[in-house]
């Protein structure tokens, strides 16, 4: 799906339905705290979090004293939507509107972390550029997490087809390429 489509769907999206009537959400985020914290090499690392959104991640990374902390999401709403939420803590953010594909990082960062953008995208030649970008936007002895659906997991979300080894794709193509 090229961008314009996706970020139309998005908008629309976080117009229709409230923050806990999505089937993703978490008031706390266990695994992917967890995943950060074993991944963190102290709380200055500069943090990532790929189509966070309204997530309640960045909620909980400033709670625990991380101080470099991004968002980035297609969606101008769901960033809306995470800065009203979090009032005037939202200036410690750095607040990203683009499509992950159409994104350039202008400086790597230690801990990229997705649990919402990858699976969206079906195409091969979109998974390689998400791959090369990736390459240049994570340090060096840095750390990339990516979560996806699992093989008996769902062939669409919010309306939308899912990257899925039941395609016949090789879900490790990621950590392949890189």
């Amino acid at each position: 799906m090229e961008t314009p489509s996706r970020q139309v769907h998005w908008e629309q999206f976080y117009s229709t339905h409230r923050e806990q009537e999505v089937s993703w959400f978490e008031a706390t985020p266990m695994l992917s705290l967890e995943m950060i914290r074993k991944s963190a090499t102290g709380k200055s690392d500069s943090i990532v979090d790929i189509g966070g959104g309204n997530s309640r991640l960045v909620d909980c990374l400033l709670a625990e004293g991380y101080g470099s902390v991004a968002v980035l999401d297609v969606s101008s709403r769901a960033l809306s939507l995470a800065q009203a939420r979090l009032g005037n803590t939202a200036t410690k953010v750095q607040w990203i509107e683009s499509d992950v594909l159409g994104w350039k990082c202008s400086s790597p960062f230690d801990i990229w972390h997705d649990r919402a953008a990858y699976h969206f995208l079906t195409d091969l030649q979109d998974r390689a550029a998400y791959a090369a970008l990736t390459s240049n936007a994570v340090k060096s002895g840095g750390a990339l997490i990516v979560a996806t659906f699992g093989l008996e997991g769902p062939r669409s979300c919010s309306g939308l087809p899912v990257y899925s080894r039941q395609r016949g794709d090789d879900c490790r193509r990621l950590c392949d390429i890189l």
